[in-house]
């Protein structure tokens, strides 16, 4: 089973927060992490004015016993972390965003978690690096790989790797 986790961030030094945050990765699982490149990537359904995003996308075997819901927790502690205050503005700057995109075949609906994420499927800034790491990966729900999914987007999302 392979949780899969987008980070992104456009406020601060983005790079030093998506690669801080990717080794703390490596503290929530006995496995290797699998990592995606640096992505440069525009702004999707953001405040105007917004910078430029840096994403990526890990993925790793999940620790016994976790569930989606004690991992969604450490996300949002880790996001604290990094400086990351309650929404005020949707998808308003913050120094780390950081989306449990699918956690194995698991489904949840309620207010607190939708597994898989919802609009992943959608996002070039989510798929591209995901390629990378999972191209054959078939996110619950969906009926196309990862790949597939990716090359069936509009070109619409300026995207640029960057490491």
């Amino acid at each position: 089973m392979l949780a899969i986790v987008a980070l992104g961030s456009n406020l601060g030094n983005s790079r030093e927060i998506i690669q801080a945050a990717i080794t703390h990765a490596k503290f929530i699982t006995d496995h290797p992490v699998l990592r995606s490149s640096l992505w440069e990537t525009s702004p999707v359904d953001c405040p105007p004015g917004s910078a430029k995003f840096l994403n990526a996308v890990v993925g790793f075997i999940p620790q016994p016993g976790e569930t989606p819901e004690t991992l969604l927790k450490k996300l949002r502690d880790l996001e604290k972390v990094f400086g990351r205050a309650p929404k005020k503005v949707l998808n308003e700057p913050r120094p780390l965003d950081l989306d449990l995109i699918a956690f194995g075949n698991e489904r949840r609906n309620n207010p607190e978690l939708i597994l898989p994420h919802p609009r992943a499927h959608l996002r070039r800034f989510v798929l591209q690096p995901l390629s990378e790491i999972a191209p054959e990966l078939v996110l619950p729900g969906q009926g196309s790989t990862v790949a597939e999914l990716l090359a069936g987007l509009p070109p619409d999302e300026t995207m640029i790797r960057i490491q």
